[in-house]
């Protein structure tokens, strides 16, 4: 393929574990022009995502919920501003890998020579697009990475790893070890002293206990007798995450969970990556951070309510378990342990193997 870009907007508006997911799409585009200066046009919180990933020389974060559901005033503005911003930067190509109707817009507006959109009926304003051939007709029944690697399979990328990675950066690293030595030596932890002995030496299991509904999130109370379970049977220490909509969840919670459970809750993005590179297995509902856990290779337990679509958010490989349900309730803490105890005795025995 003769074209070539040199400035490039990829419009990347979904949620952090959605952009996770697109990694591999990124990834591509990145590959396909080694010589352009690419951006990202993303939500807030996935911009650190973007940058830790090294697909893009830039990720320009965007309020993407306040443009939406903010005041109308407030959003239009917003919006203005947003378009005035993506016009200054003079893109000459455009990648909209979500393709709502309003980044369509947007993308139409930049002033970009050719656009490639992703083919949403229903959803999207695709006859704003102008690049040949046109990608593929969403197919919802496909894996979301093979949805994202359909968009941009016009553009003649090749074969592409459809494995989302997160490099775990040292200074991260340090950070997330002191917090974990303070802890595991036997410091104040929730503001008294751990009791159980020993648990420094044994596998640490990441708990995270948000959804971004109430519909898609396991009791806490489960993830405290989990934890217990846990404790007692495998004298394994849980490691607690919790972010800004989590924090009030967590705190009404604590008295529940083993005294020795370490709270990690004000962890950037990136230290979440290097915080979960060291668990043994992450135990999660179907979320953003458990997309991060599994991108930086920690084997993953989901506890989900079964749905038509939902292996097609499932991250890729044979270590991660779903433990599913008709609805999130009927999942029993002895399910997800049993999940949970698999993946970690498994990621021990490969560990020794290796060694």
């Amino acid at each position: 393929m003769s074209f070539e870009a040199r400035n490039i907007l990829v419009i990347d508006f979904g949620q952090l574990g959605d952009v996770i997911l697109s990694l591999p799409a990124l990834s591509a585009i990145r590959r396909r022009f080694p010589k352009a200066r690419v951006t990202v046009a993303v939500g807030g919180a996935a911009a650190a995502v973007v940058e830790l990933a090294g697909v893009a020389d830039e990720a320009l974060a965007v309020d993407r919920v306040g443009l939406r559901d903010g005041p109308k005033h407030l959003s239009v503005w917003q919006i203005g501003k947003l378009v005035m911003e993506v016009r200054r930067r003079k893109f000459d190509f455009v990648v909209d890998l979500h393709s709502l109707s309003e980044t369509n817009l947007l993308g139409f507006l930049s002033g970009a020579g050719q656009r490639l959109y992703a083919r949403r009926p229903g959803r999207s304003l695709d006859y704003l697009a102008n690049f040949r051939p046109a990608p593929p007709v969403e197919d919802r029944s496909k894996h979301a990475i093979d949805r994202y690697l359909d968009v941009v399979s016009p553009l003649g990328v090749g074969e592409v790893s459809r494995v989302p990675r997160l490099p775990v950066r040292e200074e991260d690293g340090r950070a997330v070890d002191e917090m974990l030595r303070t802890a595991l030596a036997g410091g104040k932890i929730r503001g008294r002293k751990a009791t159980a002995g020993g648990l420094g030496d044994g596998p640490l299991v990441g708990i995270f206990p948000g959804a971004g509904h109430p519909s898609r999130r396991w009791p806490v109370d489960r993830f405290a007798e989990l934890a217990w379970m846990l404790e007692r049977n495998d004298s394994v220490r849980s490691v607690l995450f919790a972010g800004p909509e989590e924090r009030k969840l967590v705190r009404e919670a604590l008295t529940k969970f083993p005294p020795s459970t370490v709270v990690l809750d004000r962890l950037t993005v990136p230290q979440l990556a290097a915080a979960a590179a060291r668990l043994s297995v992450f135990v999660s509902n179907d979320t953003g951070p458990m997309h991060v856990a599994a991108a930086v290779g920690t084997p993953v337990v989901i506890l989900m309510q079964h749905h038509p679509m939902f292996n097609c958010y499932i991250p890729p490989g044979e270590r991660h378990r779903v433990v599913a349900a008709r609805t999130i309730e009927e999942i029993t803490a002895d399910l997800a342990y049993t999940a949970a105890r698999a993946a970690f005795t498994t990621e021990r025995a490969s560990s020794l193997f290796e060694g």
